[in-house]
């Protein structure tokens, strides 16, 4: 990818593609996605995008709802990202959920596209009330690297780095990321990708912070409990989405300019 290549970027998924966590829904959010197809754009080639995502879907939803619209618009390169959603649920059931991102692995892949992954960080480290998921998350991303294997498909392993779990990455919900935050997958994605210009720096540590103190530690666990993990699970119960209602932000291809 460099100067004079047309690059078509379709991306896929749930809210962290669609780019919650970096801006609003007032200004409008941006995202790894958006930041990767920036990135594309500053190596000179010609880029169009274009986001399917939608805050709130399954692995199911987003083969059923998205896949079909991607290879429609005949992408040169791909992202999909999803089952973070599934794996919180009681009801995870890993098979189906892979099994629905290697459909689209291998789809995206049998019609020409570049596509690209990523794994989930140790979420324990982020929430630690979550630390049961940890098993679920590990064996998911096992799970992803292999899929992606059988297809060609690049992994950005995110989880491997301790990046992944500063909590300056994560806004305070905890469950999507921080504009640092995204902007780091974006490098992270670039790298796998190996996209002119592009290196590791995405993967180094930040400065150093004072560890808080039990006293606030517990204070923000509970804070977190009742503001933003209470409400997720009556949303569940009462049979409510995040995306309830919304539509893609970017459906249609877009020329892309270097940020």
């Amino acid at each position: 990818m460099g100067p004079g290549d047309g690059v078509r970027y379709v991306a896929l998924g749930d809210s962290h593609t669609e780019g919650v966590g970096d801006g609003d829904d007032v200004t409008g959010v941006r995202g790894w996605a958006d930041r990767l197809a920036e990135k594309m754009a500053a190596t000179g080639a010609r880029v169009e995008y274009a986001n399917l995502a939608i805050r709130g879907r399954l692995s199911a939803q987003v083969r059923a709802e998205q896949l079909e619209p991607a290879l429609a618009l005949e992408p040169t390169v791909a992202t999909v990202f999803a089952g973070v959603n599934d794996v919180i649920r009681s009801g995870y059931d890993a098979d189906a959920v892979v099994g629905d991102l290697e459909a689209m692995f291998a789809a995206l892949t049998g019609a020409g596209a570049r596509v690209a992954t990523l794994t989930f960080p140790d979420i324990a480290k982020v929430a630690p009330l979550v630390r049961p998921l940890v098993p679920r998350v590990l064996d998911f991303n096992e799970r992803i690297r292999a899929a992606a294997a059988r297809h060609g498909v690049v992994v950005a392993d995110v989880a491997r780095y301790e990046i992944s779990t500063d909590r300056r990455l994560w806004a305070t919900d905890r469950l999507h990321c921080t504009p640092l935050g995204h902007a780091r997958i974006a490098g992270a994605l670039a790298s796998a990708l190996e996209l002119p210009g592009a290196d590791g720096s995405w993967a180094e540590p930040l400065p150093a912070m004072p560890r808080p103190g039990a006293l606030l530690t517990v204070a923000d666990e509970v804070r977190w409990l009742g503001t933003f993990l209470g409400p997720w699970v009556m949303r569940r119960l009462r049979g409510r989405s995040s995306g309830d209602g919304r539509t893609a932000k970017r459906p249609v291809p877009t020329l892309v300019e270097a940020a």
